[in-house]
């Protein structure tokens, strides 16, 4: 995660509710009475705002974030919980739940940024109110170790979640762009367009490389984010069910020993071979090309999505990479792994 972390930091460099100890813990015996829930859309003039439920953000990023959103049209706003350290995390488990906690109670918040990812998600999943959240839905974007909460959230309530850019990395247009596309401005069906790989680094290195690993169509619900944190979930309340979903799966600075270990631990898992089809964003700096004995990162994802003969795809638009969309956890969508597209089959936003 050491690498994780250092890519999110360098991307550019009151409620009422008590913390019980039993509030709203993960309980998935709820998650099959739940029905999904879409947050209103974002429109200029909203406030936004900003958390960092993991690691710490140093204050001259939170800066360049809220100039970001500003430029965007909206009003950005934080607490003061967010400036400082609490060791590696921006501060204790209990504050940190408060803040995501009041940002959904609070009626003056229109939507929900991550300021940045970072360890540290998966230690407040059982402190959040999740029936706060199911009588405040708002828009909650974020990615990398925001993953936990984005999957755990809508298990536990229903509601839609956006993988998109965290606040440290909302500084690329196409990223921009494709936020506005899914959370302001949304279609019906909407095809998700991945970026022009135009820059010769793109060309160059296998990591950017567009594949089809099983060709195939498939519909379903979308779920995924950081492969990390997917695997992280295996074994809580929180797991996720892959049954006749659509996975997105990505990740950063992982050798492709460790993907090989972390994909065999979903196929070897409950639901993963059932899923209904498998895109890979960009997984950057996942190729080790200092040891001669290694495995490529393309020939380990062959290794082990394409026996499980579902479609799926590699190199989409998503990830700890400078071009990043966003998609909606909980919406149904299509793919083909043939010719690379996606698209989003429902609004996410109403």
């Amino acid at each position: 995660m050491t690498n994780r972390r250092k890519f999110i930091g360098a991307a550019l460099s009151g409620t009422a509710a008590t913390l019980l100890p039993n509030l709203g813990i993960a309980n998935s015996n709820l998650n099959l009475e739940n029905t999904l829930i879409k947050p209103k859309r974002l429109k200029k003039g909203d406030t936004i705002g900003l958390i960092a439920p993991g690691y710490a953000i140093k204050s001259s990023i939170l800066e360049e974030a809220k100039k970001t959103l500003r430029s965007m049209g909206f009003k950005p706003y934080h607490t003061n919980r967010i400036i400082g350290n609490y060791g590696y995390l921006s501060n204790t488990d209990e504050e940190r739940a408060k803040d995501l906690n009041e940002m959904f109670a609070d009626p003056n918040i229109d939507g929900i940024l991550c300021a940045r990812g970072g360890y540290g998600c998966t230690r407040i999943m059982q402190m959040i109110d999740y029936e706060n959240i199911k009588q405040n839905p708002k828009t909650f974007i974020g990615f990398s170790d925001i993953t936990a909460l984005l999957n755990g959230i809508h298990q536990e309530t229903g509601l839609v979640t956006f993988h998109g850019p965290v606040g440290s990395t909302l500084n690329d247009p196409y990223s921009i762009r494709q936020l506005e596309k899914v959370v302001m401005f949304p279609k019906q069906q909407l095809e998700i367009q991945n970026v022009d790989l135009l820059k010769p680094e793109f060309t160059t290195n296998p990591e950017f490389e567009r594949y089809t690993i099983t060709p195939g169509k498939a519909t379903g619900k979308i779920v995924g984010g950081s492969l990390t944190l997917i695997n992280a979930l295996v074994g809580t309340p929180n797991e996720i069910d892959f049954t006749g979903a659509i996975v997105c799966i990505e990740d950063v600075e992982e050798a492709p020993y460790r993907i090989d270990r972390m994909l065999t631990q979903l196929i070897e898992g409950k639901t993963f071979k059932k899923a209904a089809g498998i895109l890979i964003g960009v997984c950057a700096g996942c190729n080790d090309s200092t040891n001669p004995d290694s495995f490529s990162l393309k020939e380990v994802i062959l290794d082990r999505i394409k026996p499980l003969g579902v479609p799926a795809a590699y190199g989409m638009s998503f990830g700890h990479v400078e071009n990043n969309f966003t998609f909606p956890i909980g919406t149904k969508a299509s793919m083909n792994a043939t010719t690379m597209k996606f698209q989003l089959l429902e609004k996410a936003v109403l």
